[in-house]
């Protein structure tokens, strides 16, 4: 016994030494770090004997001899080091540079960070101010700029946000905020992209891409610049620096794959469950008169402007035909009903009757924090009638448990930000998954439905134009299926996962049941050879007759991937759901299945 004591102290000894080791380590790295960036804003005199002939001490060389420009020289070079990360790097020294010399105590990276992100701003009211000598001339045009407008106002709201987040933070804690950074700059780059695929082919789009061209490329650079900052502080674990596991280990300990302690019985589990599913109402909205509202959209708009905590809205069975917009200032809104197919809300607008894709959404959720239970979402426009949305989600952080959405091309469009559904069902035909938004679909129906006869079916169509973009499409433990009508002639239609709808369109398939609707290609090109090279499909560990893999397509870009990679895209990883899914109440699976 005193032999294993004696053991046990020595191996504590020697993981005492070992910690206080790496921690010197650390120290040195975090120490050289911060004087180099004291030096590139001029906090440290650096002079060399030699450069001025003499013995004389640095600190009287500096005072009696530095050109006034050393600081800024310094500067440069941090720039250069900064800007070494970004696509379009001449654009971001030229940004910084011009920054810098206006304001020379602009030094730090985190000031230079600031910048680039104010500089979007600034390219976006330039790019605006160039549209006052465009000719609108056509309804659809016209209806495009008009979406751009909306768009255009999101983006300079999130942006403002971004630049909040920055300058309230010090270089070690900055990146704690990491995740939210890359949230609303990957939605400020979709916002622009969406702007411009509004209009229709032609001399205004392709002006409208152009004016918008350099503010794409600052908000590229900004998110480059994020990537490096965060790469570094994870490196050098620099004090106030959380770093993120990609792994389950990441969750609380004391808690279940499914988000409860692990001492709670079931009993008590499912009694939890039943009351978070049913919480108390602020009002209630009822068709036949027997609640508040006859509907929704009454409910909503005397919700108060300035409610604190949860706003509670219980729709009762009915059809609920009309246009729901939850706007951004209705923040943490939830909407329960008695049913995916009970309480539904409907509409009919799509693109051919002369809408943009981007207004005919039936249900439209904006408001950060927005929590769907037990609704349908319903746009019967059919088949014929191309884009016709049935929900169109930017709300951040949003969830949806037990819901349908039922369209036919375009039904769900995940726009931006960070989204969750659990336990729904989306039905559709042509890229009836779609959008830019960092997005999981976990114990999901994903049912395929009849297209028209001249069509194919493809489930995604995710939209992430920039490689850095932390946006993506997962359908984790799904099952991919065909509707009841499509079956007889299932045969003689070609299904799909997805295709690329733009050129780092990234959607990963993972644990789901793939039926035999879905085509051995498993993937659709969206037009030639594009985006094959530069996409993300990836599969992992699927099971059913559609999930064989062998026959899959050869893109560079398409993978089988392991354990390892698959886990960076479940729920904690993803979209950091450890504590705001958790928060909700609602179930959820953080890492895999299996």
């Amino acid at each position: 016994m005193a032999f294993q004591d004696f053991d046990q102290i020595t191996e504590r000894r020697r993981a005492e030494r070992q910690q206080r080791i790496r921690k010197r380590i650390m120290v040195g790295a975090v120490s050289a770090f911060a004087f180099v960036v004291l030096v590139a804003g001029g906090g440290f005199a650096v002079a060399s004997n030699s450069s001025h002939g003499g013995t004389q001490p640095a600190a009287q060389a500096d005072d009696q001899q530095r050109p006034a420009t050393t600081g800024i020289s310094h500067v440069s070079r941090v720039i250069k080091l900064v800007c070494n990360s970004t696509d379009y790097e001449q654009e971001c020294e030229n940004t910084l540079t011009k920054a810098v010399k206006t304001n020379p105590n602009l030094s730090q990276p985190k000031d230079l960070l600031k910048t680039s992100i104010l500089a979007i701003a600034d390219e976006i009211e330039k790019a605006m101010t160039k549209t006052t000598t465009f000719q609108f001339n056509t309804p659809s045009e016209k209806a495009a700029f008009e979406d751009c407008k909306v768009l255009v106002k999101d983006a300079m709201e999130e942006l403002k946000e971004s630049v909040s987040k920055v300058g309230n933070n010090s270089l070690g804690s900055l990146s704690s905020t990491t995740p939210d950074l890359n949230n609303w700059l990957s939605a400020v780059m979709s916002y622009q992209q969406t702007c411009i695929d509004g209009f229709p082919k032609g001399k205004l789009k392709d002006d409208m891409e152009k004016v918008l061209n350099v503010s794409k490329e600052l908000t590229s650079n900004s998110l480059a610049m994020i990537s490096e900052l965060s790469s570094f502080l994870s490196t050098f674990q620099v004090p106030g620096h959380s770093r993120r596991l990609l792994t389950q280990e990441s969750s609380s300990p004391t808690m279940d794959n499914d988000g409860f302690p692990t001492w709670m019985t079931n009993e008590f589990r499912r009694m939890l469950k039943e009351k978070a599913d049913k919480p108390k109402p602020n009002v209630t909205v009822a068709k036949d008169g027997s609640g508040d509202y006859k509907t929704i959209s009454e409910a909503l708009a005397a919700m108060p402007e300035k409610y604190k905590g949860r706003y509670v809205i219980y729709v009762k069975e009915g059809i609920y035909e009309e246009t729901v917009n939850v706007t951004k200032k209705m923040v943490n809104v939830t909407m329960y009903g008695d049913g995916s197919r009970k309480s539904i809300i409907t509409g009919s607008k799509n693109f051919v009757d002369g809408l943009t894709t981007f207004k005919t959404a039936t249900f439209v959720a904006l408001g950060e924090g927005f929590i769907g239970k037990a609704m349908g979402f319903r746009n019967t426009a059919g088949p014929e009638k191309h884009q016709a949305v049935a929900a169109r989600v930017q709300a951040d952080r949003s969830v949806f448990i037990n819901c349908r959405f039922e369209g036919y091309q375009d039904t769900l469009y995940a726009q931006t930000h960070r989204q969750f559904y659990r336990s729904c069902v989306i039905a559709g035909t042509v890229d009836f998954i779609f959008g830019d938004a960092a997005v999981v679909f976990q114990n999901c129906m994903i049912v395929v439905r009849k297209p028209l006869p001249n069509q194919q079916n493809i489930v995604t169509a995710q939209g992430r134009t920039d490689k850095r973009e932390t946006t993506g499409i997962v359908l984790q433990n799904c099952r991919i299926l065909p509707d009841k009508k499509l079956v007889p002639v299932k045969s003689t239609i070609r299904s799909y996962l997805g295709r690329p709808w733009k050129e780092y369109s990234r959607t990963i398939v993972m644990e789901s049941t793939i039926e035999d609707i879905i085509h051995p290609d498993g993937w659709l090109p969206w037009e030639g050879d594009f985006a094959l090279k530069t996409l993300y499909y990836a599969e992992f560990n699927n099971k059913g007759p559609g999930a064989k893999v062998d026959a899959r397509v050869k893109w560079s870009g398409y993978k089988v991937i392991k354990r390892q990679e698959a886990t960076k895209y479940t729920v904690e990883p993803f979209l950091q759901g450890g504590s705001w899914i958790k928060a909700t109440g609602v179930q959820v699976h953080f890492g895999l299945y299996n």
